[in-house]
Parts: structure tokens; C-alpha cells; sequence
């Protein structure tokens, strides 16, 4: 055993109500500047539909993530080294602007008009040629979720292995994947290995730029920018603790249904004795191994498994996950005149969502129906459980029992789903200062990565004030980071000021 930790999210997208909030909130603070007004690091898609880039799915095309040879071994589905030599001086295959829509421009008839939305998604017709007549009927009477993406920071990334440069790297701290913008060459080679493209070419720069999951807050115990502005409080995030040993094992499972099921085997149990004990001898610190006790994330995924991951056969065991949407059953039925929080009528009627259950696998599990319906089963389990003790009602014993769960764990999994609060949802472990020193610029101890002649470094006024140099920064950027949290945290203005 390997264990190492990292921080993942889920996000229930039962609330998200594609207001975009989260996506213009991280637009602002990370690509508003040249070179990357086509750039969104966080973006809600509708779905049914073509996506962002524009049929970023179609991997026949895009040639993104991993697949198997003939050995059963992982091997790019971009090509290997030679290939990657042959075609050095050469533009891999990459989306073009249209694809991102024309910056600033975007029109709504460009995203869901002619033509028509539905037709561009690559999931609507894997899902069509797996059911043939019976989705496309559905989908003739579908309606519209929102998905919202960022990177997956993945245990296996693909983009890692593609960049020829060294550039992109997967921190071993925290599994955040980055790109060191000193070492990138621009060979854009990257942004065809990653199968979600979440990696971005700036063409002032000449550098590959994505998601950074917002790291320096992360260091600070704050939660992402996307998810402190959340209107819907969807998104989770928190520690997972996993097996690093068992990574390529599981990537190589040679059954793409049973890559979700082969994902759960790498995360580890942080109540199990062994494993924290695995984690203290590998150097995690005592706070993070117990801060993946009281994940939300490790809640979600392992422990109630309603948390699905967005597209396994990519092999590259992605760690921000999905609660699939329930809302379209009680719509159906309540079209019908029966009653659409019944739980008979719940389980009754997953098979006949009016988002077909063969496009959420196609989503979320390659194609296997049984792990999305066994999440809608639990979640309609909840409404019905809840409902009736909203009601003064005893809940019928039965209706956990039919979604695998006990009475219990019910009630924990809806205070978790429903009524969580900011600490809850949001289970951060800081830090250390040795770590967050270490992981500043001011960490070098030579001075700071601002030390150019003539730069801020150097001593003087700087972008960040007088005297923004090596003088004060050692102390002043950790200080700003946890004063933020106690004011973002707080319920009072008093909350928010220094003990």
C-alpha cells in the first residue's frame, strides 16, 4: 500500500440551475486577461448537447485520454513517443476557435438552435446506436440539465504523459495537476492528450494554461472560487485518500463498465486503522488523513455511492465526480396525475426517465445503467423518506431497504445533500506553514521569483504595494489568506476580525 492523498469534488446536479455565476466568477480571476478570451476554465454545458469545446467527446477525432494495445498496457490514444518525434514541428490535432465559440460573440442560436444541439452531442449518438428507437422517442420529449466542468485533476492524467516538456506535473501534496509555465514549450501537445479538454493554449503567451483548482486557496482551507460563489451550493470538495499502487491496475481494467467499480477499489478507508496508519508512515499529515474522515466527497462517492464519475473509459480515474439528476421523474409522473414523491412511483418510473437512463451511463459509467440507477434509487428513496417525515408521518421501513441503505443513513446522507452547512460541505485541511511557505513565492530562499532586475522583488514599489518584496512577503501572503477565510466564513462583521 501507497497511500497518498488527494483533494476532489462533487457536485449534485440536482441544484444547479445554470445561472453561470461559478463560470464568471473563475473568468474573472483567472483568464481575463490577453490570450484568453476563448479560455474557460469552469463552464456549464446544457446538456443535451455539443459541449464545450464542440464535440469535445468525440476522442475518434480528438484522439484525448488512454486506451489499451494489444498487451492489455495503457498507451496514449494520441500516439507514443515516436509519434509524438515524427510530429514535433507539426499542430497536433487540436479544437480551432470555432469550436470554443468566437470570443464574446456567442449567440444563443449558436448553442442550442440550428443546428440543433442534440444532434452535435456524441453521447446522443452512442446512446442511439446502444437503443435505437426508444431513446431517440425520448429524446424527442426531453428536457435540459446542467453540467458544470472544470479539470478533472485526475489520477492517471493523459495530459501529463503527452507534454513532451516536463511542463505539466501532478503535485504530490494535494494531486492537483498544474503546469509549470517556465518549462512549457507550447507544443499544444498536451491539449490533445486530455480527453475533457481542460487544457488551454494562450497564443500571447505561448504557454499551455488550465484549471489550477484554485491552489492557493486550497493552501489557505478556503474552497475554489467556482464553488464559494455557487448559487446552488452543489459543489463538494474535500481529501481522498487512495492507493497509488493500484492506479495503473485499475486504469488497465480491460472492461470499460467496470472502470467506475475498479476506481472505487483504489480509495482507501480512513476509518480503517491500517490505512491511517499506511498514511502516517507515508508522511501524510495527522490533519489530512483526518479530514478525508469527515470528506464530504469520500461520503458521497464511497459511503452512500451516489457520486458517479464523468466518463470512466477514458482511463484516466478523473476526481471530480456527479450526483446525477433526479428531478425528471416527478416531472413524468406528475404528468401522468400520480404522485410524484411516492416511492413506489419513484422506483417504478427510473426506467422511463425522460432523460433516459442510457444517456446519464453514457455519461457517467460507459454505458452501465445498473451503478445510474442505483444512485437514482437512493435519491428517490431520500425525497420519499424525508417527505414523509415532513408530513408527521413514520417513514415505511421498506423504502430504505429497497435502495440498499438503513433509515439512518437516509437522514445523514439528506443533512449532507440538503441542509449542509459552509464547514460541512467544505472540508479543507490548510497548509502547514513550513508547506505553505514552501508552496508561496516567498519560499525561495534566495528570495522571491519576482528577483529580476528591475522587478518588484528587487525592493521598491511593486504591483502589490511599497515595500511588496522580499521584506514582508514571507509573512503577509499567508496572513491575507486565512484573514480572507475568517471574513468569507463569518456570519458577523465581529466573526471576522483578529482574535
Amino acid at each position: 500500500m501507497r497511500p497518498m492523498a488527494q483533494i476532489a469534488m462533487v457536485m449534485n446536479l440536482d441544484k444547479c440551475i445554470g445561472c453561470h455565476t461559478c463560470s464568471v466568477a473563475c473568468k474573472q480571476a483567472w483568464t481575463d486577461r490577453r490570450g484568453m478570451e476563448h479560455v474557460w476554465f469552469n463552464n456549464v454545458e446544457t446538456r443535451p448537447g455539443p459541449g464545450y469545446p464542440r464535440r469535445y467527446e468525440d476522442q475518434e477525432r480528438w484522439r484525448g485520454g488512454w486506451q489499451l494495445n494489444r498487451r492489455g498496457a495503457l498507451r496514449l490514444k494520441a500516439g507514443g513517443r515516436l509519434h509524438k518525434l515524427a510530429g514535433i514541428f507539426a499542430d497536433p490535432g487540436l479544437p480551432e476557435i470555432e469550436d470554443y465559440y468566437e470570443p464574446w460573440t456567442c449567440e444563443y442560436r449558436d448553442l442550442a438552435g440550428a443546428p440543433a444541439p442534440y444532434d452535435l452531442d456524441p453521447m446522443v449518438e452512442r446512446a442511439r446506436r446502444r437503443a435505437s428507437e426508444q431513446v431517440r422517442f425520448a429524446y424527442e420529449q426531453t428536457f435540459m440539465f446542467y453540467l458544470p466542468r472544470i479539470c478533472e485533476h485526475c489520477l492517471n492524467p493523459s495530459c501529463v504523459t503527452a507534454c513532451p516538456s516536463g511542463a505539466m506535473y501532478k503535485r504530490a501534496e494535494d494531486g492537483i495537476v498544474l503546469v509549470d509555465q517556465d518549462r512549457c514549450r507550447g507544443r499544444r501537445m498536451c491539449v490533445t492528450g486530455c480527453p475533457y479538454k481542460k487544457v488551454y493554449f494562450n497564443h500571447a503567451t505561448g504557454k499551455a494554461e488550465k484549471c489550477t483548482l484554485c491552489h492557493p486557496r486550497i493552501e489557505a482551507g478556503l474552497p475554489t472560487v467556482c464553488s464559494e460563489t455557487c448559487v446552488g451550493r452543489l459543489r463538494y470538495l474535500g481529501v481522498i485518500l487512495y492507493d497509488a499502487d493500484r492506479v495503473t491496475a485499475a486504469a488497465e481494467t480491460k472492461d470499460e463498465k467496470a472502470l467506475y467499480e475498479a476506481q472505487l477499489g483504489v480509495f482507501l478507508d480512513p476509518e480503517d486503522p491500517a490505512v491511517r496508519q499506511a498514511c502516517a508512515a507515508a508522511g501524510i499529515p495527522d490533519d489530512w488523513t483526518e479530514a478525508a474522515r469527515r470528506s464530504p466527497v469520500h461520503a458521497l462517492i464511497s459511503t452512500y455511492r451516489v457520486a458517479l464519475p464523468l466518463h470512466p473509459e477514458y482511463r484516466t480515474l478523473p476526481m471530480v465526480w456527479y450526483i446525477p439528476p433526479l428531478s425528471p421523474v416527478v416531472d413524468a409522473l406528475s404528468e401522468t396525475g400520480h404522485d410524484g414523491e411516492d416511492a413506489d412511483n419513484l422506483f417504478a418510473a427510473i426506467d422511463t426517465l425522460r432523460i433516459p437512463l442510457a444517456y446519464l451511463a453514457e455519461l457517467f459509467t460507459a454505458g452501465d445503467t445498473a451503478p445510474v440507477r442505483a444512485c437514482l434509487e437512493k435519491l428517490a428513496a431520500m425525497r420519499s423518506h424525508m417527505r414523509a417525515l415532513d408530513l408527521g408521518e413514520q417513514p415505511a421501513p421498506a423504502i430504505a431497504a429497497a435502495a440498499g441503505m438503513r433509515p439512518e443513513e437516509i437522514e445523514a446522507m439528506y443533512r449532507l445533500l440538503a441542509v449542509a452547512e459552509y464547514e460541512d460541505r467544505y472540508v479543507i485541511p490548510t497548509a502547514a506553514v513550513g508547506d505553505a511557505r514552501r508552496l508561496e513565492e516567498s519560499a525561495l530562499p534566495d528570495g522571491c521569483s519576482l528577483d529580476f532586475d528591475g522587478g518588484p522583488g528587487m525592493g521598491g514599489d511593486g504591483p502589490f504595494g511599497r515595500d511588496a518584496g522580499r521584506k514582508l512577503l514571507p509573512v503577509v501572503s499567508v496572513q491575507n489568506f486565512h484573514g480572507l477565510r475568517r471574513r468569507q466564513t463569518a456570519d458577523t462583521p465581529d466573526e471576522a476580525k483578529e482574535d
